[in-house]
């Protein structure tokens, strides 16, 4: 455990981000170049930034150097408050209970402070060496499909956002799947309760499937350029493209080698089964 000072230096934008609050303990984490200080006030608070802001990543402890963003998280009067530097992002009885909104910070925090990388909305899992992708927005059923590819055999990368570099290799984005499970809430989960490993290492894109998913549907899917592929991924980043230049190429590259499908898809785990033997058809 990392503790931090109440009186480190407060000229020097760091260690405490909050330097008027009791601290009990906190870390830093660097995720694509992205400095994040974590200060919790509480120790359920240091429990939930230990298990579910990158946990695959290595902590540090605060140094001198200002952080991209500083989160903490308060308790007080039966409630526990999320801050994103000095701004109020929720509140809740349990800190737990705090997960949803502190993931999406971390994923707005990191993907807008991407520069040699580009993101992509989709799920993503490697099966022997390559990546398949799923793009699509949010509520499009990725997190579900990547949940039950990774319960038959596959490696986890990401449920939300794939990040590519300048050779189209895809990075694995190590947060907690987000799982509705049939409920309108989400919740957090990792990928060894999936009996899963994560991701350590790019790897080239093999497989690109644009599958919507229909409560009743079947499994119905045909081959598409890679050219309407492109467009997807294109259709998919959340980066404005006249502010990221090479990401056009970048893209183009990832979809160079892949094979590519759009269709509809029912239940998730015959899906993943006839998926991951098109990724084996693939090799």
């Amino acid at each position: 455990m990392l503790t931090l000072s109440e009186d480190t230096d407060k000229e020097s934008g760091d260690a405490n981000c909050f330097p008027n609050r009791p601290v009990i303990s906190g870390f830093d984490v660097c995720a694509f170049g992205c400095h994040l200080r974590l200060t919790a006030m509480h120790p359920d608070a240091l429990d939930v930034f230990q298990h579910f802001v990158f946990p695959s990543l290595p902590r540090t402890a605060p140094g001198r150097e200002k952080p991209d963003l500083c989160i903490r998280i308060e308790a007080g009067e039966g409630q526990y408050q999320l801050f994103a530097d000095n701004a109020i992002i929720a509140s809740a009885p349990e800190a737990r209970d705090l997960v949803v909104g502190l993931i999406r910070v971390l994923d707005e925090t990191v993907v807008g402070h991407l520069k040699a990388l580009h993101a992509v909305h989709a799920g993503a899992i490697l099966w022997r060496g390559r990546v398949l992708l799923l793009p699509g927005k949010s509520h499009a059923g990725k997190s579900s499909l990547v949940a039950e590819l990774l319960r038959q055999g596959a490696t986890y990368f990401t449920d939300e956002y794939a990040l590519i570099d300048r050779n189209g290799l895809v990075y694995p984005y190590p947060r907690p799947l987000l799982l509705r499970n049939g409920r309108p809430d989400q919740v957090p989960a990792f990928a060894e309760e999936c009996n899963a490993r994560v991701g350590a290492a790019a790897a080239p894109v093999r497989l690109i499937l644009l599958v919507a998913y229909k409560p009743d549907g079947a499994w119905s899917i045909e081959p598409i350029s890679q050219g309407i592929a492109l467009l997807h991924l294109l259709q998919n980043t959340p980066h404005v493209l006249t502010d990221s230049p090479g990401m056009v190429e970048s893209f183009q590259r990832a979809v160079a080698g892949a094979r590519c499908y759009a269709g509809t898809r029912g239940d998730a785990v015959e899906a993943a089964r006839l998926i991951l033997c098109m990724m084996d058809e693939s090799s």
